[in-house]
């Protein structure tokens, strides 16, 4: 293994995201790419092929591939900085952009003196965060009261990503709107089990932080 296979040399290179993605990940756990290609039982030349060159990789190529530059007892974001990273600060707009599609974010909450923080799955309806808890849970024990939601996502490949922090008052929805919001959206709760209670957070403040890469 030579040294510009594992510290890499990007100039003049293509191949799209993927690639981009592939490399940079590679980089980031000092791999060469016979390395990789033992992890993930391909040719050397075909990893190298990845890097370089859009490829149409087979479903069992690509899962071998992630499994070999997987590292998950390696915290997120725990890669290097950009060499020229910019910070800012994002509108009210481009925050409510973001968080729309959902996904998973963290609400904080007082209960009994003590600061609880849960990661929940959530959707938006009517400008409103939306997630299910069960009624036994900490969540649904706290009934109405003021609450933070977090949510924030991570490229390392690209060493940049987002938070958006809400500040509001949630609630437990009663009967009718339980069943409204049963009706109008999807939210999944990754935990499983009985999770029927609908807890709306009302936004009172959004704001929000970027870092990219230039």
């Amino acid at each position: 293994m030579n040294t510009a296979d594992r510290v890499g040399n990007n100039h003049g290179r293509s191949g799209g995201d993927l690639a981009r993605r592939v490399r940079a990940r590679r980089l980031a756990l000092g791999l060469s790419r016979d390395e990789v290609a033992e992890r993930a039982r391909l040719d050397p030349s075909y990893v190298d092929r990845i890097e370089n060159a859009p490829v149409a990789l087979t479903g069992g190529a690509l899962m071998r591939l992630a499994g070999a530059l997987d590292q998950p007892q390696r915290p997120a974001g725990a890669g290097p900085a950009a060499l020229h990273p910019v910070f800012e600060t994002m509108d009210d707009d481009e925050c409510r952009r973001l968080i729309e599609p959902g996904g998973v974010g963290r609400v904080a909450f007082q209960l009994v003196g003590r600061l609880n923080v849960v990661p929940v799955n959530f959707g938006m309806h009517d400008g409103a965060v939306v997630f299910r808890t069960s009624a036994t849970t900490a969540l649904g024990r706290y009934g109405s009261g003021a609450v933070s939601f977090e949510i924030d996502r991570l490229d390392e490949g690209m060493h940049q990503g987002w938070s958006v922090l809400v500040s509001g008052t949630a609630r437990q929805a009663d009967p009718e709107k339980t069943e409204q919001l049963r009706e109008a959206m999807d939210v999944d709760p990754w935990a499983g089990g009985d999770r029927e209670v609908y807890i709306v957070i009302e936004p009172e403040q959004v704001s929000g932080r970027r870092v990219r890469a230039w």
